[in-house]
């Protein structure tokens, strides 16, 4: 079809397209861009439409196609997934963590981990930063049994300190 023809035929049904139009949008607005959105898709792919066939009917299901694609667009466009910390105002009045329980606990932990004697520290401080019993055995110059051994007896010792600062009341068990 050439652009004369089929400007010709488009003049002749414009007033229905641009009704049909409304009839789908309920908006003159929209009727508008939906027209102009159906004309643009026509023309372009004016070479596909077969002489002798009905060109209103040809346009109208352009148009009710464009039509429900803009539909099926906007309603997924709608259903925006955001988290819900950015829509609440709690998430803005949520306190800070306070880790200073944290701090002191571990700090502690550490002055208990010094009163060990160096026969059971090393070796527990060198398991606790990722050594396996070879390496430390090898390290150390010990045998294996009595890395073993060593780390045991210091987790026993920092156990019962641990247990006693309890059992005074200076952590609370939550």
């Amino acid at each position: 079809m050439t652009t004369l023809k089929f400007n010709h035929y488009l003049a002749q049904i414009q007033h229905y397209l641009l009704a049909f139009a409304m009839n789908l949008t309920k908006d003159r607005e929209d009727a508008k861009d939906l027209y102009q959105d159906t004309v643009m898709r026509a023309f372009a792919s004016k070479e596909r439409f077969e002489d002798g066939t009905n060109f209103k009917a040809w346009l109208s299901t352009i148009m009710r196609n464009c039509f429900i694609n803009e539909y099926r667009k906007r309603r997924t466009r709608t259903q925006v997934v955001q988290p819900i910390e950015d829509n609440c105002e709690v998430s803005l009045k949520q306190a800070t963590k306070n880790e200073a329980g944290t701090i002191i606990m571990m700090k502690e932990l550490h002055n208990m981990l010094n009163k060990l004697a160096d026969i059971h520290r090393v070796p527990f401080e060198m398991f606790f930063k990722g050594f396996e019993y070879k390496e430390i055995s090898e390290e150390l110059q010990l045998p294996i049994g009595t890395v073993k051994s060593r780390i045991f007896i210091a987790r026993q010792k920092m156990k019962e300190m641990i247990c006693s600062n309890y059992s005074l009341g200076y952590y609370q068990i939550a």
